[in-house]
């Protein structure tokens, strides 16, 4: 049983949509017909007067291609951050010629929004404004859910766009997208389809930041997939695009409230049940995302998880980097947001640490 933060467990009805003979979607219409079918369905789940776009390749390529779109050479970025997500966005930035501010605090913190206004106000009196700010709204590697609202009022204040990683919530929880000017998903994550799709929300004012500019790629560039009438960048993968218009199907047949609840409700009994075990999270329990729980388990997240694997055949991710062997995840997002999966894998849990 697969309850990791991502890629989720793919339910029959994805997999089955994925297996089918699939059109060519170089020559035939009917493959633009379900593209644009699922551009439009996925407007619902962002739930903005944005356009939708849907390029090939996993849910990074939407957070390299946000930057790529909207960098050129000594354009100032505001980065934003209190993980390891919010992090690398300073490597993007810096990658495309870029100059990064980060104002980030430990990872178990929540975003300080009188240091974001310092940084906005500082660089209008030096006449150094911003061109965007990224920040990420589900840090999985700590499991938490930032609230985004006002370090968003901060930006609309100084007229900065926002670009807002949302892989990790879209589609598990509500996200304020019709305030973010670009905002990204992944297939992988709660929609539950295979990985291989970025998911994006953009805005008129972005797409006009990137229009002014002068992308220096193709395949990390969202510029292409504005009007695909006439063609597509390059070949789609169809499968996938099967594959996710399917599972978006099935989120919008149950109704996005109860999706939301279902999280909620889920996540609520893995913390419940962790606390019984004297688990502790390890971040800031006030902010706790409904898609991902991370458990501090100091040096014993790798035995853990091999002992789940071996023992329970239940599959759980330890934490990234610095945190790899401390911090135990159960990923309670798309098809794993289910009460008995979570009590499964915390009857497991609970007898891999005795």
């Amino acid at each position: 049983m697969l309850l990791t933060p991502g890629p989720t467990a793919v339910p029959e009805p994805v997999r089955r949509a994925m297996a089918r003979e699939q059109p060519n979607p170089d020559v035939e219409e009917r493959f633009r017909v379900r593209y644009e079918g699922l551009c439009e369905k996925l407007a619902e789940v962002y739930d903005a007067d944005h356009d939708v776009v849907v390029p090939g390749g996993e849910g990074i390529l939407g957070l390299e291609a946000a930057v790529a779109s909207l960098v050129e050479p000594g354009d100032r970025v505001l980065c934003i951050s209190n993980g390891l997500y919010g992090d690398g966005f300073v490597d993007f930035v810096e990658n495309y010629g870029g100059e990064p501010t980060l104002v980030g605090v430990e990872h178990t913190e929540a975003l300080d929004v009188d240091a974001v206004e310092a940084a906005l106000e500082r660089s209008e009196e030096l006449d150094e404004p911003f061109e965007f700010a990224t920040m990420v709204h589900c840090e999985t590697p700590t499991g938490t859910l930032t609230n985004l609202e006002p370090v968003l009022d901060a930006l609309d204040d100084h007229g900065v766009l926002s670009v807002v990683d949302a892989v990790s919530s879209l589609g598990g929880t509500p996200v304020p997208t019709e305030r973010i000017d670009v905002c990204l998903g992944g297939s992988q994550k709660c929609f539950s389809a295979p990985p291989g799709l970025t998911t994006a929300a953009i805005s008129d004012e972005a797409w006009a930041a990137m229009e002014a500019r002068d992308p220096s790629s193709l395949y990390t560039n969202f510029l292409p997939w504005r009007d695909v009438s006439e063609e597509f960048p390059y070949t789609h993968l169809t499968a996938n695009v099967a594959a996710l218009d399917a599972a978006v199907d099935l989120l919008l047949e149950e109704g996005l409230d109860a999706v939301y609840d279902r999280h909620v409700a889920a996540a609520e009994v893995c913390r419940e049940r962790g606390e019984e075990m004297g688990l502790e999270l390890f971040a800031d329990s006030a902010r706790p995302s409904p898609t991902v729980t991370a458990f501090h388990v100091p040096g014993r997240a790798s035995e853990l998880q091999r002992t789940l694997a071996e023992e329970h055949d239940v599959i759980l991710s330890t934490g990234l980097g610095d945190l790899a062997d401390d911090v135990i995840r159960v990923g309670h997002m798309g098809h794993g947001a289910d009460i008995e999966k979570v009590d499964r894998a915390m009857d497991a849990l609970e007898a891999a640490l005795s």
